[in-house]
């Protein structure tokens, strides 16, 4: 959870005493370090559970943070995130030993249970998934802002760092997404468990980029997040996604380099964890500031323990997939974690758990087994890795030690597995968790099956089934129920229609259910070619637009009859699409709903409605896309 105390930066003065502050702060934690301030023979681990809250029955985003959170005041350990429509929690740090892991499990089944009580008595109900499947692009609009004084500073901050006119998604997968956004609330797609392992500074630099190189491997395993706005893209979405929604850069006509402060980082850690957090501070810009009242050096001159504030405000502003993070602990002691940001949210608690206990088991047991993890693989490699396993999850190739190829799966069955092992029985964690949590990565990698891969397979085989509205909302209905019954994802099975109870397309926009994949002519195009294109395809309705993507037209099957009735009694001459087409059509906003379509559609007597969006052509709308849905509607009413 990021501080909450901070403002934005409004004028020359505040950005000076921020940054002296925040220097301050550097210089304090150097003179810790170098002066064994910190804690030390003690391990402890903890995490952050995000979720996503979403109405019952439509399963689409509930943004009702506020509310909810207004039933859970006793609650200290949940809290707000960046959308209305997420909650996050914090899991008590425990020592790293015996039972640890099954504790934290019931913890987080105790906390999620008292959550889902207080949602559903707001009509809702949560969900564990790294990018929810039902989430729509005008979900991630600002009026979706968790009404924090930390995300509006945030938000502006970022916007003012903006080189060009939008932010831009691009990733490509099964399908392809390419769209423009206002705003870096995009991020709020994401959701993740966040594992936090104490770190002693002596063993810090070793312990860093061991978890820089099992990166990829960890991630490819647990990959949970291959939807976006119905789009079959990454098996790790979340990673493009997460750097591309807060990227302020833009493309230009040179060769300069600027970093994205979402990043895997530019190469190996060699000396000290000062090393982060200097070149964070050197390499981006302070977006906020902190309300800090202690002076650090003041405080390390009288002998005692600072917050550091500022640095951990400028910290969190930076999104290493594995970040540095400084705490207090109990006993008043400085200390050094690593935090996990590579782990989506669910598919199931057990199955988070799985991921925890396998990437601190290999954390553990791969310092153990090498001294200087640097000298077997390069920085480009596991860079490499990273990035591939993000695209393809567990079917990721992977170039590992000594430039050994080998798929995801070999490696944890073969090398990984064995060495999580190790690392476990070293802080005698009981026997029958080890066996547990690492048997549900054991048996993902033998049935070759993950939280991405089932939602891929899943979602591929309803959208031959149903339109992808109520594709993605019969999704989502089966994920809720798989997690409640606590069923690895391993174990589930392809869902069916009749995992959705009820489905209510009455609300729906026109963007969620219009054709996208149109095919279109141009005014000077002859109407031989747009007859014979519409035999081809099979339709009935043919956009007309400008070079610029500008409708300016409409051709029906109609015209084209009515034209070729014609042919038989005039001269043959060559008639161009201009000379038939609608050149006023009706047109509808993708912002309207599917009852506003049907209203025109119905009173204007046609069967096509071109979408428009300031003049682009993004969508067509015909009887066809309602035919799919109330066919649907009607097999539910029979089923019933």
């Amino acid at each position: 959870m990021g501080e909450q105390k901070v403002s934005i930066l409004k004028d020359e003065k505040q950005m000076q005493r921020f940054v002296r502050s925040l220097l301050d702060d550097v210089q304090a934690l150097e003179y810790m370090l170098e002066n064994d301030w910190f804690e030390s023979g003690i391990t402890r681990i903890g995490a952050e559970q995000e979720m996503c809250m979403v109405e019952d029955p439509t399963l689409k985003p509930a943004p009702i943070a506020m509310k909810a959170l207004n039933k859970m005041k006793e609650y200290p350990w949940v809290e707000t995130e960046l959308a209305r429509f997420n909650l996050e929690t914090n899991l008590n740090p425990r020592q790293l030993k015996g039972k640890c892991f099954r504790q934290m499990e019931s913890e987080n089944r105790r906390n999620l249970k008292k959550i889902r009580e207080k949602v559903q008595e707001l009509g809702a109900d949560i969900i564990l998934t790294g990018i929810l499947p039902t989430l729509r692009k005008f979900d991630l609009e600002m009026h979706n802002l968790t009404p924090k004084k930390r995300y509006f500073a945030l938000m502006e901050s970022i916007n003012q760092q903006l080189i060009g006119s939008s932010y831009e998604l691009r990733l490509s997968g099964i399908d392809e997404l390419l769209v423009k956004h206002d705003s870096p609330l995009l991020e709020a797609c994401n959701t993740s468990f966040q594992v936090h392992l104490q770190i002693e500074p002596k063993d810090f630099v070793k312990m860093y980029n061991i978890a820089q190189t099992l990166a990829a491997p960890v991630m490819a395993v647990a990959a949970n997040s291959p939807i976006v706005f119905g789009k079959r893209l990454w098996h790790e979405s979340r990673i493009a996604l997460f750097q591309q929604s807060v990227d302020t850069r833009t493309t230009h006509d040179h060769m300069r380099e600027r970093s994205p402060r979402v990043t895997f980082g530019n190469g190996w850690l060699k000396k000290s964890v000062m090393e982060i957090y200097r070149e964070d501070i050197a390499r981006f810009r302070v977006l906020i500031s902190g309300d800090v009242a202690e002076n650090s050096i003041d405080m390390i001159n009288k002998g005692e323990t600072p917050k550091l504030r500022s640095l951990q405000v400028h910290n969190s502003t930076v999104y290493r997939w594995n970040r540095p993070c400084y705490g207090i602990s109990p006993n008043g002691k400085p200390h050094l974690r690593i935090e996990n940001r590579v782990l989506p949210a669910g598919p199931t608690v057990i199955d988070e758990m799985a991921n925890t206990v396998f990437w601190i088991g290999l954390m553990i047991g791969m310092a153990d087994k090498y001294d200087d993890i640097t000298k077997l693989i390069s920085f480009a490699d596991i860079r490499d890795n990273f990035g591939k396993a993000a695209r393809y999850g567990i079917d990721t190739q992977l170039t590992w030690f000594k430039d050994k190829k080998t798929t995801v799966c070999d490696l944890i069955l073969k090398e990984l597995l064995p060495i999580a092992k190790k690392g476990l029985a070293k802080f005698n964690i009981d026997k029958a968790d080890v066996k547990k949590y690492l048997g549900i990565i054991e048996q993902r990698a033998k049935l070759h099956m993950n939280g991405a891969r089932w939602q891929l397979r899943a979602y591929t085989k309803l959208i031959a089934e149903t339109n992808p509205d109520e594709a993605l909302s019969c999704l989502t209905a089966a994920i809720i129920n798989n997690q409640q019954k606590d069923i690895p994802v391993h174990k589930w099975k392809l869902p069916n229609l009749d995992e959705l109870k009820e489905y209510r397309p009455s609300k729906i926009k026109v963007e969620e259910f219009m054709e996208t994949d149109l095919f279109t002519v141009q005014q000077d195009d002859i109407i031989e070619l747009v007859a014979e294109m519409m035999d081809f395809r099979k339709i009935r309705f043919m956009p007309v637009e400008n070079t610029k993507g500008k409708l300016i037209g409409l051709v029906t099957l109609r015209l084209i009859m009515r034209h070729l009735m014609k042919q038989n009694k005039l001269n043959n001459k060559a008639v161009k699409v201009k000379d038939i087409m609608i050149k006023k059509p009706l047109t509808i906003s993708p912002d309207a709903t599917i009852l506003d379509a049907l209203g025109i559609m119905r009173k204007s007597e046609v069967g096509c409605l071109p979408v428009v969006q300031k003049g682009e052509l993004v969508g067509l709308v015909t009887s066809m896309n309602f035919l799919r849905i109330s066919s649907r509607l009607i097999e539910r009413l029979e089923q019933k």
